[in-house]
């Protein structure tokens, strides 16, 4: 920060500039210290000005009232993936909206730079966890692309919970030019096993995709290499899917538990799929994709079974039954982003203080699709 200080000082006339970042469970942004070991203030997400920028991802100005001076708060996010808050101080004076405009594209340059950090440093994950990771939680959080992504085509949300301590929950997602392919995992069992069986299973399918194979092909191929480790004795559920982006065409391979959910306008409903077996169950394996179509406007919301199957404090219906479908149509107005949080809270308020008993994934996906050229 004081390498980036000493820029907006000298280039637009700052007086200070703090960085705040989000935590692992995206309830709180976390100040970063100038030095490792300085207290590390917190803002929360749901109820302070530098959380509604985070939510919202829009600048915000705020006056210093009986100054001459107002505080400007800058989303930080990279490619959608939103990492915290830029806050910095000047004088009113000192910013017209070509200043802002400038302090928006450094605020979007410093989300980049801080990802291509991580690479290097401890310094910024080890500020964003408010308690313990787990081991297994160290694995899972490793193994992720990010926590959302966004291009002109469409737009990803995702979180996991409990975020300190998950174990075999995952997602993944690949952008390329013609295309997106994600997936959703769950590998059985607790712990460290739960793990390191995800991370066997997801970095497979990784290993095939970049081989160029069919989808069908590349769960058969993650398959053998799951069945050959555990022999049968643990598996996981994918579902695995293939987006065209130029014709919203989309091939699916599901084997397992992972349900996915589509808003079109103001219906949601599940989007059925043939069931096959789970990753890694059976020997040789073969799985066939099936296809659907995506239209410009739909809301695809992934979860798994710890979201549908949740029990609420009376152990009666499952949240999936109901609750789920009015969760999901309650966040019509917000974006991508914000989806998993929503209907993670929902999921909260239905169990009433009962703790899940199983790991939360909810991930969301806006297609918007590719216009016809001019």
């Amino acid at each position: 920060m004081t390498v980036l200080r000493a820029v907006l000082s000298e280039g637009y006339a700052v007086a200070s500039a703090e960085l705040f970042l989000a935590d692992y469970g995206l309830k709180v942004l976390c100040h970063v210290p100038d030095s490792p070991g300085e207290y590390a203030v917190e803002h929360s997400v749901f109820n302070s000005v530098v959380g509604r920028v985070f939510g919202a991802q829009e600048t915000f100005v705020e006056d210093s009232f009986g100054t001459e001076g107002v505080t400007v708060h800058l989303p930080v996010s990279a490619r959608g993936d939103r990492l915290g808050v830029l806050t910095v101080e000047l004088n009113a004076n000192d910013c017209p909206a070509d200043v802002l405009a400038d302090l928006e594209r450094i605020a979007t340059l410093l989300g980049h730079e801080i990802l291509v950090a991580e690479r290097d440093t401890d310094v910024y994950r080890a500020l964003r966890r408010r308690d313990r990771l787990t081991l297994a939680a160290e694995i899972q959080w490793d193994l992720l692309p990010g926590r959302g992504f966004e291009c002109p085509e469409y737009s990803i949300g995702a979180q996991l919970e409990p975020a300190y301590s998950i174990r075999g929950d995952n997602f993944d997602w690949a952008a390329a030019p013609d295309r997106l392919t994600l997936g959703v995992t769950n590998g059985m069992g607790e712990g460290i096993d739960a793990s390191l069986l995800t991370s066997l299973g997801v970095n497979a399918l990784r290993n095939a995709r970049r081989g160029g194979i069919s989808l069908a092909d590349q769960v058969a191929l993650a398959d053998k290499a799951v069945y050959a480790h555990y022999r049968g004795q643990r598996y996981l559920d994918v579902l695995l899917l293939c987006f065209d982006l130029d014709t919203g065409e989309v091939q699916a391979v599901d084997a397992g538990s992972p349900i996915l959910y589509r808003l079109r306008g103001d219906r949601v409903e599940q989007v059925p799929f043939e069931a096959q077996l789970p990753m890694g169950m059976a020997e040789d394996t073969v799985y066939t994709a099936e296809s659907f179509r995506v239209e410009p406007g739909d809301r695809l919301v992934f979860v798994s079974d710890g979201v549908f199957d949740a029990k609420g404090p009376s152990e009666g219906e499952s949240f999936g039954t109901r609750a789920l479908t009015l969760a999901i149509l309650a966040t019509r107005l917000v974006p991508s982003s914000s989806v998993p949080q929503e209907v993670l809270r929902h999921l909260a308020d239905y169990q009433d203080g009962t703790e899940s008993a199983d790991d939360t994934l909810v991930v969301c996906l806006d297609w918007r699709g590719r216009s016809e050229p001019e």
